[in-house]
């Protein structure tokens, strides 16, 4: 027996238990796709074909042992920010790195549940921007569309996962860089509780604004997932309390009070929802209603929340100019980033950090009201590969905060989000946010379940990936 793209990764999983399939099937099988698209995809940077088969040939001798893990055989990707042992971390960046000695966390717990990494997917350059674009490695490109970019930075994981290539991938996500590309591939982006998943060997990356999430086709595979790689090197600054993500997933969420909040939270720049990608969110509202929800519009009280981002990003940029081989090879915008990130680096950072408390009190006051939040994940669908590429830095944060406004108040906080698909505006997907209060993956994932239940977004794919080449830009 083999198995098709549709199969998920639980699918997969009771399939490899069962016998129906072996492991090598299975990693072959997701090698053979992601060969044949990467001339139109591009989703990886790094294919561990070689490596990946000696470990499913591994997984196929411990099956047969009758040895059960949670992920025993199943080929799953990492974004290229975390480290595997033997390969670079070059994190969308041009130049020479050298091999990393071994695993992150995230990345030996994926192992220590049986997954297979089949390879690392591709980046923006130190995942800045909401498109998978560089000259380290090409465009990356959405499935759906391949004009259209898959979004970022955690573009090359969605990007594998929506097309089939793989069952399930982890990215990270500092101002949305995992749920953005779920949104604009029609995927579940699990943004968790800060620290859940670890991101050692950095206690907190991009000042802890960033952390490691899931991104797959169906709540219960991010569920999985989300599990697999949760939890945290004895180091770690950031240690929630464990949570079951997949036994919320058949939970009845219970009658929730949501906020439905379209009204973008504070920018230095304009940014306006386009009423297409409203009508979509709006649509979603009712369902939520429909289920016996109490609906109602109601923006949690940002304030100037932006002030406490930019010195948290920037600072984290410079950290990693300073740390890049070859700095030289770096985008402008980059540089220019980061010369910021000097300059907000002593006392405004330690302001903004210290800032966080007031807003965890502020913004946690509207969950005594309300449940959960519905929000846009984006304000417009996703833009054309390239639309960004010959802009300076100041227009590509414009352009960026115009399209994407909406998700990076939940890293300052640090608390935990879902994208749901939204539906489609011109054939392009679209999401909405789930956002919750710290610790609410649970319910969060519950609720994204009672909906996926009634409006089955799974059923519907992009086109089978091939090698032909890509559509005219």
């Amino acid at each position: 027996m083999t198995l098709d793209r549709a199969a998920g990764l639980a699918e997969s999983a009771r399939a490899l238990a069962d016998g129906e399939v072996t492991s090598r099937a299975l990693v072959e099988a997701a090698l053979a796709r992601i060969e044949a698209t990467q001339g139109s995809l591009n989703a990886f940077r790094i294919v561990r074909a070689e490596a990946a088969l000696a470990e499913a040939d591994a997984a196929d001798r411990e099956l047969a042992t009758g040895a059960r893990r949670p992920l025993l055989g199943v080929p799953v990707a990492v974004k290229d920010d975390m480290d595997v042992a033997g390969e670079p971390t070059a994190f969308g960046c041009c130049g020479t790195f050298p091999p990393v000695p071994e695993d992150g966390e995230a990345v030996r717990r994926l192992r220590a549940a049986g997954a297979v990494i089949v390879g690392k997917t591709n980046t923006c350059e130190f995942g800045q921007w909401p498109f998978t674009e560089g000259p380290a490695f090409g465009e990356t490109r959405n499935p759906w569309n391949t004009r259209h970019t898959p979004g970022g930075s955690s573009g090359g994981s969605a990007a594998a996962v929506a097309a089939g290539l793989v069952p399930a991938a982890l990215g990270s996500d500092g101002a949305g860089s995992v749920r953005i590309p779920a949104s604009w591939t029609h995927l579940i982006g699990v943004k968790p509780q800060r620290g859940r998943i670890s991101t050692w060997p950095r206690g907190e990356s991009f000042q802890g604004i960033t952390v490691n999430g899931t991104l797959a086709r169906t709540v219960a595979d991010a569920a999985l997932l989300l599990d697999a790689a949760s939890g945290n090197h004895p180091l770690d600054p950031h240690r929630p309390p464990a949570v079951e993500a997949a036994r919320a997933v058949g939970r009845d969420p219970g009658r929730l009070r949501v906020a439905l909040a379209l009204k973008p939270p504070f920018t230095a720049v304009p940014a306006r929802l386009r009423p297409e990608v409203r009508g979509r969110v709006v649509e979603l509202a009712g369902k939520l209603a429909s289920l016996g929800h109490t609906v109602e519009e109601a923006d949690p009280p940002y304030g100037r929340i932006g002030l406490t981002f930019v010195p948290r990003a920037t600072a984290g940029i410079a950290e990693r100019v300073r740390e890049a081989p070859e700095p030289a090879l770096l985008d402008r915008r980059t540089h220019g980033a980061a010369r910021l990130g000097r300059l907000l680096g002593g006392a405004p950072l330690r302001a903004a950090r210290r800032a966080e408390a007031v807003m965890h009190s502020r913004i946690g006051g509207f969950f005594r009201c309300y449940d959960v939040v519905l929000a846009p994940t984006t304000a417009a669908p996703p833009p054309l590969v390239g639309a960004f590429l010959d802009l300076g830095g100041l227009a590509t944060d414009r352009a960026m905060i115009a399209a994407c406004p909406y998700a990076w108040p939940w890293n300052v906080l640090g608390w935990p989000g879902v994208n749901v698909p939204a539906g489609f505006v011109g054939g392009l997907p679209v999401g909405a946010q789930l956002l919750g209060p710290a610790n609410s993956e649970p319910l969060l994932l519950s609720l994204a379940a009672q909906l996926e239940a009634e409006l089955r977004w799974y059923d519907l794919w992009p086109p089978e990936p091939s090698s032909a080449a890509v559509e005219a830009t």
